[in-house]
């Protein structure tokens, strides 16, 4: 059933949504019309991890509302697809899921149009930010729809999930500007806040909330809700230097590039080999041999086996957790899958 609902009816919520908005936009500006087109493609080629997170606890705890369950299993989506856009103008990135990203296909437009390369950067940069501010504000439009009683409990999960998300998001410009330190504790914590918060916890206590679980279940869901993320997080710091970009359909030098303070340059830190190469970490024309040589530091300081053996450590806290929990069998085994999914993933 949740399998149906992941891939059938919530990518309809998903296309009835974007072609309402298309509808009403294009006549206000061409432009505008096209700004709603790419986001209904950048809502496109995702694993619908969260969505499919809300529907299996939702019909682990008896499934009353899956109409409303679909709608909220969208509207967790449409959160996603916003917080990737503005993640993508906040790290100046210009692709995801391995094609010109939101931002990046303005710029190309306002060039190809003449602009200059500063005012073909400013209107990308604007189309990402209104386009992920669009997808927030309609994410509680969806849930405005929701007729259940849990309507109310799931606003204020949704706003609970993103305020923590920026919390989290902050964290992460913090560290990448050296404005706050980049402890190894410091970016554990913002993994929680910026991953789990509305990637894991948020949709698992959304479907709880929808069927009626009770506070005692959301109070699990959200802990471990929370474990899965920093899984997540963590492994993802791997694949973003050692991933293979046709896979991740990311840029495996991006991070390296961007100066981007994670667990392995924390874990490389103050180690010979990452200090002989360190200048080039953060240069913005890192060529692909620089990149290797950063690579090789942070596999002979030791940073790469570390961080590997988090991942384990992460994978079986999450699965004892998990085991701990008095959540229904069915979602407790769904889960600890999860997380061996999670701790193996190579996109």
């Amino acid at each position: 059933m949740t399998e149906i609902l992941t891939h059938d009816v919530v990518d309809v919520v998903l296309a009835d949504f974007f072609a309402d908005r298309v509808r009403r936009a294009t006549p206000l500006a061409e432009h505008y019309g096209l700004l709603w087109r790419r986001l209904a493609r950048s809502s496109e080629g995702g694993k619908r991890l969260r969505p499919q997170l809300l529907l299996d606890a939702h019909a682990a705890f008896g499934g009353p509302h899956p109409e409303d369950a679909a709608v909220a299993a969208a509207a967790f989506e449409l959160v996603h697809t916003a917080l990737l856009l503005h993640d993508d103008v906040l790290d100046r990135d210009l692709t995801r899921r391995g094609r010109p990203n939101l931002a990046a296909e303005f710029a190309g437009d306002a060039t190809q149009g003449g602009l200059s390369p500063e005012s073909a950067s400013a209107w990308g940069t604007a189309s990402g930010i209104l386009g992920g501010d669009l997808l927030l504000s309609s994410a509680y439009a969806l849930v405005a729809q929701i007729g259940s009683a849990g309507r109310a409990e799931l606003t204020d999960i949704i706003e609970d999930s993103l305020f923590r998300a920026a919390a989290g998001e902050h964290d992460d410009v913090a560290f990448g500007l050296g404005t706050a330190p980049a402890t190894p504790e410091r970016l554990l914590r913002m993994m929680a806040n910026k991953t789990g918060s509305y990637s894991f916890a948020g949709p698992l206590r959304a479907g709880g909330a929808l069927a009626g679980a009770g506070p005692q279940a959301s109070a699990e869901l959200e802990q471990v809700g929370i474990a899965l993320g920093m899984l997540y997080q963590v492994r993802d710091d791997l694949l973003g230097v050692f991933g293979d970009p046709v896979v991740t359909g990311k840029s495996a030098t991006g991070d390296l590039r961007e100066g981007k303070r994670t667990l392995l340059v924390a874990c490389a830190e103050g180690h010979p080999e990452w200090t002989a190469v360190r200048h080039l970490w953060g240069h913005p024309d890192l060529t692909e041999a620089d990149a290797e040589e950063l690579r090789a530091a942070l596999v002979a300081s030791g940073a790469r086996a570390s961080v590997a053996e988090l991942v384990d450590a992460k994978r079986s806290a999450a699965v004892a957790m998990i085991a701990r929990t008095a959540l229904p069998v069915v979602l407790k085994q769904e889960l600890t899958g999860l997380a061996d999914k999670l701790a193996e993933r190579e996109s």
